[in-house]
């Protein structure tokens, strides 16, 4: 556009709309939502500009083969740097699957509980589901649980009565809804510890060796959603399953076929891979924990200080990923959701079983949106300030 003239040239004045119209398009929230929840930016322009054409293949990889080269070579890919993120070690395997954690609940029982005997420590919603889609299997003790304060801490985990005949112990590392972080993992007295980490995938780092399978859905920390990761030790990857367990719930099924036993969902398995990638970039897992270290700072400092906002875990238990709050008035709440939304702070309202708020802080969240929210929330208390 002309900025000496009092007229403009028709040709610039279109391309300024089309930059407009464009900018605005292209505009993004922050959003803090728990599941589907933000992938970053640079990835998601990565996948506009492959999505007609991956490499030279000629076409998107939504449409090619999962038995191709180049799928294979992208399934390869994203394994090895996965591996190289979380030092994988040797004698674990990498599926990647479907169905998500609610699939999850009953494989785990089907492939580990031999014995038909497990422990589970109850912290939350989910783990809370995954007992109950376990009893189906046989028996399961909760040798934890911290619902007498509605899962608002982790309880003791240093001497738990675990059973003699239990075949694994369960976790939920991170709970999404209640916002809860296991950060000393429980004492197994030398059985098999399960974890879902869905949450706080690649958020920080952890010791693999730890655990004999990990699990989680990528949807949350790490991709679109359609795919489950599990990361299971070798030794448990059996033929003597239960019984009528389906091949396809089988995990020697998936590990003898390299998770291409079926078609897998390609093009998410694709998008795991540039973030894995993006990560490597930043430094890896390390230096991703420092900068959710940060974030999360921001949000709990001020909470912690709020006359009008509070958290509601136990600051020793406070998850780095999802942080709920409230005001303690259910319509004071619903109003702070709905004017954030307005705002450009989406996703913001609370689980439909807990209520008040939730901002989940993952990876992708850029620090300046945990700024842009607290400076909304600064100003919403004094609007509101009694």
């Amino acid at each position: 556009m002309n900025q000496d003239s009092d007229c403009y040239n028709i040709a610039d004045y279109y391309d300024y709309i089309i930059t407009v119209r464009r900018y605005k398009i292209l505009s993004r929230v922050y959003n803090f939502s728990a599941g589907p929840g933000v992938l970053p930016e640079e990835v998601l322009k990565t996948v506009q500009a492959e999505l007609l054409e991956y490499g030279n293949s000629g076409m998107s990889v939504m449409e090619m083969s999962h038995r191709s080269k180049d799928f294979e070579d992208i399934l390869d890919d994203a394994e090895e740097n996965l591996r190289s993120l979380m030092n994988i070690p040797a004698n674990y395997k990498v599926l990647f699957l479907q169905g998500g954690a609610y699939t999850q609940f009953a494989m785990i029982p089907m492939n580990l509980m031999i014995n038909r005997a497990a422990d589970y420590i109850v912290t939350g919603q989910w783990s809370k589901k995954a007992a109950a889609e376990a009893k189906i299997f046989g028996t399961v003790n909760e040798v934890a649980s911290s619902a007498d304060k509605n899962f608002s801490y982790i309880p003791d985990l240093s001497d738990l009565n675990i059973s003699e005949k239990a075949d694994y112990i369960y976790i939920c590392q991170n709970e999404t809804v209640h916002g809860t972080t296991i950060k000393t993992l429980p004492n197994t007295k030398g059985k098999i510890l399960v974890s879902d980490i869905s949450s706080m995938f690649l958020s920080e780092p952890i010791d693999v060796n730890k655990y004999g399978l990990i699990y989680g859905g990528v949807q949350k920390n790490v991709g679109p959603a359609g795919v489950v990761i599990v990361i299971i030790r070798e030794d448990l990857i059996r033929d003597n399953v239960l019984p009528y367990t389906p091949t396809m719930m089988k995990y020697k099924t998936h590990a003898d076929n390299k998770s291409l036993f079926n078609t897998p969902p390609c093009f998410n398995i694709y998008v795991c891979g540039l973030v894995f990638k993006w990560l490597m970039k930043l430094g890896g897992v390390e230096e991703m924990h420092k900068l959710n270290q940060a974030k999360a700072k921001i949000l709990y400092d001020y909470l912690d200080n709020s006359k009008l906002f509070h958290g509601t875990v136990e600051k020793k238990d406070r998850s780095l990923m999802n942080v709920p709050f409230i005001t303690g008035d259910k319509d004071l709440d619903s109003e702070f959701a709905s004017e954030a939304a307005q705002a450009g702070l989406k996703n913001i309202k609370g689980h439909r079983s807990v209520g008040g708020m939730r901002a989940s802080l993952y990876n992708a969240m850029p620090i300046e949106g945990v700024y842009k929210l607290v400076e909304f929330m600064t100003d919403f208390e004094k609007r509101h300030a009694k």
